[in-house]
């Protein structure tokens, strides 16, 4: 699986010549900001539990890849699942064994060499994460190793065409070339690199092309309340008619996606805007 188009690096070489970004609950403040990333992890519980068609994750075993200080983690336990989190943030890892390690197996680990067995996981969360990774191809294909057939992988992704870069703040900051970028980032004064790499829309399929992808983009925005996601879905989102809302959906940030180890479709009860098949 390849996108080299999609995802040129900084230097003009290949993924490996990219650093890991270590201690990243470090430097990114908000991955500390407990309101907001249980919040997140509601959305993500309810958009498991509907595509999986199950009222509570109970039995079911979760990876949270890129877990840093544990809250999704621990919301995914919480929820019935028993869960492990994995990530190279120490720090951040330290945080999480101290407050939830009695929920949650927390573990040191890249997510290209997940520390599972082949088919054994039933969900993998992989929220907001791809853009940070030296190769987010070798993440991908770890994380199908380790899903049982019909597994769930949810999937938050930011793409390339957004127009307010969500880590710096800056406008059309992931549209440019990687020494651009770097250039941007230090005259506005957000730090010396723009490491974050975002694939094109059409650059995502092509990275989770493996999976049976289902995008719930939709039903977050015209139902938020059901999905946990009226804390950044404005309350207007759900008057908009569903066509105007697909309409605008390149506009969107970040995609909601669904994606399954083999042919499945979603189990949950219909919804005013069902999911929309990503036809692989």
């Amino acid at each position: 699986m390849s996108d080299t188009g999609d995802l040129p690096d900084r230097d003009g070489g290949g993924p490996a010549d990219r650093r890991e970004q270590l201690n990243y609950s470090e430097t990114m403040a908000k991955m500390l900001d407990e309101t907001a990333r249980r919040k997140k992890a509601a959305k993500i519980v309810a958009v498991v539990s509907h595509a999986l068609g199950v009222e509570s994750l109970y039995a079911l075993r979760a990876v949270d890849v890129g877990c840093s200080a544990g809250f999704i983690a621990d919301e995914l336990a919480l929820a019935g699942a028993t869960t492990s989190g994995v990530d190279i943030d120490e720090p951040g890892l330290a945080r999480a064994r101290e407050r939830f390690g009695d929920r949650v197996d927390f573990r040191v680990a890249r997510g290209e060499d997940l520390p599972f067995d082949d088919d054994s996981v039933d969900v993998v969360v992989l929220n907001h994460i791809y853009e940070h990774v030296v190769d987010p191809e070798a993440v991908v294909a770890d994380i199908h190793r380790v899903l049982r057939p019909g597994g769930l992988l949810y999937l938050g992704v930011g793409h390339r065409w957004q127009l307010i870069e969500p880590h710096h703040r800056l406008p059309f900051l992931s549209w440019l070339p990687p020494r651009a970028a770097d250039r941007y980032v230090r005259l506005a004064g957000r730090g010396d690199h723009y490491y974050e790499r975002y694939y094109t829309p059409s650059g995502l399929r092509r990275l989770f092309a493996d999976f049976d992808v289902w995008d719930y983009t939709l039903p977050v925005l015209a139902d938020p309340r059901a999905f946990s996601a009226d804390d950044n879905v404005p309350e207007w989102a759900a008057k908009v008619p569903p066509a105007v809302l697909a309409a605008a959906l390149p506009l969107v940030p970040t995609y909601v996606w669904a994606a399954f180890k083999g042919p499945a479709t979603p189990a949950g009860p219909p919804l005013t805007v069902p999911p929309r098949h990503l036809v692989r």
